[in-house]
């Protein structure tokens, strides 16, 4: 290994933790909250921003451990086992198919819309399996028939903030901070 790579792969590590560290921190800002867990954050944006300038790999690596993070600083919502590994340990580690955008000209934005996309889609699906049985009778003023529609309602209205709030902070950065988003810096 020569001098150049591994200032590399520290630099890769350093700015991960940095990046997982302020995804925790903006985790607490809550603009709001749902009763049964789930909130709207900027929480996300650090994560995608470190997956879209380093890759898959790293940016994998780097929502497993904010996935853990979450778990453990903030799983007050996951009663058993399907919900902690669903909600949190899988939920939050698909925010590193972001990465597979790496080095691409807007690939920030689209690694956003599909990192949000499989984070809703996985707790979606635990949504219905785990959470279905604790449906309400209403939501949202409509009456609930079904876990599969109550879930998507439910994951959809946080998610779908959260992925926007994302996006509009990216596009107010991308022009002074593009470089820097795109990862141009790091060669």
């Amino acid at each position: 290994m020569n001098k150049n790579s591994s200032k590399f792969t520290l630099r890769c590590l350093t700015e991960g933790a940095v990046f997982v560290a302020l995804a925790q921190v903006l985790s607490y800002i809550k603009l709001f909250e749902l009763p049964q867990g789930g909130s709207i954050t900027l929480s996300m944006l650090p994560i995608f921003v470190y997956c879209v300038r380093w890759g898959f790999g790293p940016g994998m690596l780097a929502s497993f451990a904010y996935s853990l993070l979450q778990l453990l600083l903030d799983g007050a919502y996951a009663w058993g086992w399907q919900s902690m590994l669903g909600d949190y340990i899988v939920a939050f580690t698909v925010l590193g198919f972001a990465g597979l955008f790496h080095a691409r000209k807007y690939g920030f934005f689209t690694g956003t819309v599909v990192g949000s996309l499989a984070r809703f889609l996985v707790h979606y699906l635990v949504g219905v399996l785990v959470w279905g049985e604790y449906m309400p009778e209403t939501f949202f003023g409509m009456t609930m028939t079904t876990p599969w529609f109550y879930s998507f309602l439910y994951n959809g209205s946080y998610m779908l903030v959260d992925m926007v709030l994302c996006l509009v902070v990216g596009a107010l950065l991308y022009k002074p901070m593009g470089k820097y988003l795109r990862g141009e810096d790091l060669q």
